[in-house]
């Protein structure tokens, strides 16, 4: 039977033969996003209680000051969502706040849902972008009638939990020389389909638990569009939004060159809709891995110089292991697979299906640390993904992993995000044409 011959496949190795056959999840992924991860949230959470005095200083001067903060919800065809988004706000603890709306150009109902939402007083300020002009421009625009001293970005599809706001503001007075703050993001629809429960957990892992991590080690790259907090002089400072895709990344990378502290909070909550479908998902991250390779790799290459001037040395740590971990590390799979196939065809089947119970077993692990850091934010649907773990290895091992292998080839050798309908042809041509 087969379980029998992999059990005595199992019992001849020795520790260094298991080393060498399992390498990529001993040495590397289990090293770099279980353990690492797990060492860098325990030490924090167990300083919980210590930075609780941190918290309630801060609130009070939050609410001591009460700054006008500019919630700007920039979108395209969202008006489907955008109720939901204005009823989060009207829950929200912190209540100085103003919600500006920009519609990009929509060819649906929007625009005469938010006037309708305006007209109520619900959405402060709405403004119509036409033409269209891309996710960018709607962002800047927002910027220029926003009156805030701190800035909120929104994805128009999504909605906060309702301390939300409260809790992305903290950080600007916990710590000093803070220019960004990004949220924790969940899946609004997580039981949607097979796709969003996937995506639920993917979040949970890679978004929640890896971007805190990132953000103990000083090394967070990125705040996320849907829920991202700055204050308005360093938006100002940098002239907002370059062109995207991936503007949220390329907008991170410019406030830490600034030489500013990004920092991620995983108390503030935000629930956004993901892609319901493998098909409609495979679009998104094919978007979203070229965009890694276009400001990384291109626009922001200087910051693989360790030694650049003025600038601190995490910001090259924190490239580099973004490059490392997403591409370098992507490629190792393809040549672990070549080397199992031509040196051991025989064992090829029973080291599959190792690499699966391993990944299943460092999912569970990864999974736990989640619940234990996240709990008390965490909905029921959330709670009960652990049963779709034992897909999540075939979801990230090889479905991303395709993606992500075509889209790194494409952008590399066609630049194909500046072909992407994302945004509208006259702005991708003007970016080719100045590399942005």
């Amino acid at each position: 039977m087969f379980l029998d011959r992999l059990i005595g496949f199992l019992g001849h190795l020795s520790p260094l033969e298991v080393l060498y056959y399992f390498w990529p999840f001993f040495v590397l992924d289990f090293t770099r996003y279980v353990l690492l991860d797990a060492l860098v949230l325990g030490y924090r959470f167990s300083r919980r209680s210590g930075r609780g005095g941190r918290v309630a200083r801060a609130r009070k001067e939050l609410y001591s000051r009460r700054p006008l903060v500019s919630v700007i919800a920039p979108g395209r065809n969202e008006g489907k969502h955008i109720p939901t988004l204005v009823e989060s706000l009207a829950r929200q603890t912190y209540r100085n706040f103003e919600l500006v709306v920009v519609d990009d150009g929509s060819d649906d109902a929007t625009p005469v849902l938010c006037r309708s939402l305006a007209a109520k007083g619900k959405i402060d300020r709405f403004v119509r972008n036409e033409p269209r002009g891309g996710k960018a421009s709607a962002a800047n625009t927002a910027l220029l009638y926003a009156k805030g001293e701190y800035i909120v970005h929104l994805d128009a599809d999504s909605s906060l939990r309702h301390d939300a706001l409260e809790r992305i503001l903290l950080p600007f007075f916990m710590s000093e020389n803070v220019g960004a703050v990004g949220g924790d993001i969940r899946a609004a629809n997580a039981e949607r389909s097979l796709a969003t429960r996937c995506q639920a957990v993917e979040y949970l892992k890679a978004l929640s638990i890896g971007r805190a991590a990132s953000s103990a080690l000083h090394l967070l790259r990125i705040v996320a569009g849907a829920y991202g907090a700055f204050p308005r002089e360093v938006l100002e400072r940098l002239g907002g939004w370059d062109v995207g895709p991936g503007l949220d990344g390329d907008l991170t990378l410019k406030v830490r060159k600034l030489g500013y502290r990004v920092v991620h909070e995983p108390d503030a909550v935000c629930y956004t809709s993901v892609p319901t479908t493998f098909r409609a998902l495979a679009r998104q991250r094919y978007r979203w891995d070229r965009s890694m390779v276009r400001f990384r790799m291109r626009k922001h290459r200087d910051m693989f110089n360790p030694f650049w001037s003025s600038r601190r040395f995490a910001n090259f740590v924190s490239s580099t292991e973004n490059v490392g971990f997403t591409m370098a590390l992507n490629a190792k799979w393809w040549v672990y697979f070549t080397q199992m196939i031509l040196l051991h065809p025989g064992s090829v089947q029973y080291l599959i299906v190792i690499n699966y119970v391993l990944y299943v077993l460092a999912n569970a692990i990864q999974f736990v640390v989640a619940v234990a850091v996240l709990g008390p934010t965490l909905r029921p649907v959330e709670r009960r993904l652990w049963t779709v773990l034992p897909v999540i290895p075939l979801y990230t091992g090889f479905y991303l992993r395709l993606v992500r292998t075509y889209a790194h080839l494409m952008e590399l050798r066609y630049r194909a995000s500046y072909f992407d309908a994302w945004n509208p042809w006259k702005v991708s041509r003007v970016a080719r044409a100045e590399s942005l």
